[in-house]
């Protein structure tokens, strides 16, 4: 146990050191909350992509990764007297307490979908006391991916029963707002009217998503590995006929998309 304190200890130690101001890095001095951000969102696919690819030794290392992340938001806030890492690890340990009752006081949930209920009614009551916004939406982090985003704000929606009853309603929206993209072509009145409705279509396939139990960035993660493979191997079906991809035209092309996907049935 001490070993692995004075390991978290070493590695709180290493970032004070970075963010010297004197002796650091440059780099690492220069950064503040929003420049180092985005590096904080990669770090999280990051872990997600080991996770997809079952590389668990590439896992330890990603999440390393992502907890640095953590450790150097900590070092910035505590450089301006806001929090430490401390500050951090206590505020989780409280939050996991309170939202699990029936694990750590005498509270009775029967399944995993009554905990859930009882997680969503505790995020309710910890947002309505830090805001004033009592909207059922409230809360939802602007800064998450927009898919991410358009499902947090359908389920928040359903739990007030603004939701489709079943999948079928789902579909047939689906088709409505692709219609609605071809009238938007056929009318070619530009970018923002077409931006709207190819907006609308997205929204309705997080929707269709949600509904169907499917992670809706996994499924899309899956479809560019599926793409990404598939090509691969028509680079390589191509090369192996003398010919380069640039060099065909679409129905060419097309061929080698089909052998692609043929070897793999």
């Amino acid at each position: 146990m001490t070993e692995r304190r004075n390991a978290i200890e070493r590695l709180l130690a290493i970032m004070v050191r970075l963010r010297d101001p004197k002796h650091g890095c440059p780099w690492d001095v220069a950064q503040d909350f929003a420049s180092i951000a985005p590096y904080t969102i990669e770090e999280a696919y990051e872990v997600a992509d080991a996770i997809d690819r079952g590389d668990f030794d590439d896992l330890r290392d990603e999440l390393g990764d992502l907890l640095l992340q953590v450790v150097f938001h900590a070092q910035m806030a505590n450089e301006q007297g806001r929090f430490d890492f401390a500050d951090v690890v206590t505020a989780i340990c409280d939050k996991m307490e309170r939202r699990h009752p029936h694990v750590f006081a005498d509270a009775v949930i029967a399944d995993v979908a009554a905990q859930s209920v009882a997680w969503e009614q505790h995020k309710r009551t910890e947002r309505a006391q830090h805001s004033d916004d009592d909207s059922a939406l409230a809360g939802i982090a602007r800064g998450l991916p927009e898919w991410q985003r358009a499902g947090k704000l359908q389920k928040r929606a359903a739990v007030v029963g603004f939701d489709w009853p079943s999948v079928e309603p789902v579909l047939e929206k689906l088709h409505e707002e692709i219609a609605e993209v071809r009238v938007e072509f056929a009318k070619g009145l530009g970018h923002d009217a077409l931006e709207d409705e190819i907006g609308d279509v997205l929204f309705v396939c997080v929707n269709l998503a949600r509904h169907a139990k499917v992670d809706f960035g996994n499924a899309l993660r899956r479809a560019n590995a599926k793409f990404e493979r598939r090509f691969r191997r028509m680079e390589v079906l191509a090369a192996g006929d003398g010919t380069a991809l640039a060099q065909l035209d679409l129905a060419q092309l097309d061929g080698y998309w089909e052998r692609a996907k043929a070897e793999e049935k």
